[in-house]
């Protein structure tokens, strides 16, 4: 168990680290011509289809386990997929981007008040603590904006919170049946139906264009920014958060996901030569701070002695 947890981190921020790079390449893209709706839809379902054949591969003669574990995939696929990005996409019209970006990240939260609703064990005191320290340090990365607050605009992001909170619950559950990589590209499978029907249905948006895009200063076809939105920022994140998140656990491995703004900014940094402000390195100290707080809370918890077992998130059969 001691052997899981520094591989966990390790996975966790990998993925976190792919997940930055997401909004350089979407910004490539929405640059050339694409809306956010285009492009949340291809990326998704060209993930489905970079891990297709991985994931027939693992199930054959295992879908009994499918069966099985169907919470697991729709949870994945519907919430943390699917509604996540509508949401979120869905509430940036209405408010502030880096504000839905606060809010969404709440989910970390939602899934610590569930759990202890569930287990009806309180949070360590150091959990909570880490919880609103990482949360103020997100808030400084993203720099909070706008004049007024609009209330739809808030229920979509916050929408996009417990979609947020679905992916860590799903994604973390460490007896599942389903191999990580067959449960993401399940979910992403799932996620890409769905947004598919919104489509569809004139509920996303969508708009796309053949031209070539800028990325990180060079002119590239729209493919390639697309390729490695899909290859890198979703099919590689995905199944290395949950890796990751299976050997950390639901809170701790949630809270390490607040990283990923920070590796955004670091991106951006690196690939735009935009160097980050001093509130967003006090934020960056801040979100380390808090998710030191939320490990040091989780050693300090006891165990339970009977009862049914929880695992972070979602209840044991």
């Amino acid at each position: 168990m001691q052997t899981r947890r520094p591989i966990g981190l390790v996975l966790a921020l990998a993925s976190s680290a792919m997940f930055g790079l997401s909004g350089i390449f979407a910004a490539a893209l929405l640059g050339g011509g694409w809306s956010a709706g285009a492009v949340t839809l291809v990326r998704i379902g060209g993930g489905a289809l970079v891990l297709l054949a991985p994931t027939l591969w693992l199930l054959r003669g295992r879908w009994d386990a499918v069966v099985r574990s169907w919470r697991e995939v729709l949870v994945l696929g519907v919430l943390a997929v699917a509604v996540c990005q509508l949401a979120f996409f869905s509430a940036v019209a209405f408010i502030d981007p880096s504000l839905a970006l606060l809010i969404e990240f709440l989910g970390p939260v939602l899934l610590v008040l569930y759990t202890w609703a569930r287990s009806r064990r309180a949070p360590a005191a150091l959990t909570l603590v880490g919880a609103g320290v990482a949360l103020v340090g997100l808030g400084l990365i993203s720099g909070i904006g706008g004049d007024a607050l609009h209330p739809l605009g808030v229920l979509l992001a916050l929408a996009a919170a417990v979609g947020n909170a679905g992916y860590w619950a799903a994604a973390s559950k460490a007896d599942s049946e389903l191999p990580p990589i067959a449960l993401a590209g399940l979910g992403l499978v799932v996620g890409a139906v769905v947004l598919g029907i919104a489509a569809a249905t004139g509920l996303l948006p969508v708009a796309a264009s053949a031209a070539p895009v800028v990325l990180a200063g060079e002119t590239v076809p729209w493919w390639a920014a697309m390729g490695m939105l899909i290859l890198i920022a979703t099919a590689a994140s995905y199944v290395l958060g949950i890796l990751g998140a299976r050997r950390l656990g639901a809170t701790l491995a949630s809270f390490v996901g607040y990283s990923e703004p920070m590796f955004g900014i670091l991106w951006t940094a690196l690939l735009l030569w935009i160097l980050p402000t001093g509130m967003q390195w006090l934020g960056a100290a801040a979100i380390i701070a808090g998710v030191v707080l939320v490990r040091l809370g989780q050693a300090r918890r006891p165990r339970p002695t009977r009862g049914p077992a929880i695992v972070e998130g979602i209840p044991a059969p």
